[in-house]
């Protein structure tokens, strides 16, 4: 299950910077800090994972 959830982090992390970057190009700023936020989640859930595995060896 470890690796189907970091395939959804990352998935998490691009969407997350899709938005930013769409937020960027519109002038919206508020999509652009969603964004942000969404990959700031992510990575939080990535750095998750890594710590699983390290406790797994």
């Amino acid at each position: 299950m470890g690796l189907e959830d970091k395939a959804k982090n990352k998935a998490e992390e691009l969407k997350g910077q899709a938005k930013e970057k769409v937020g960027q190009a519109t002038g919206d700023d508020d999509q652009q800090a969603e964004g942000q936020a969404d990959q700031a989640v992510a990575d939080l859930k990535q750095a998750g994972e890594k710590v699983k595995d390290a406790f797994k060896r």
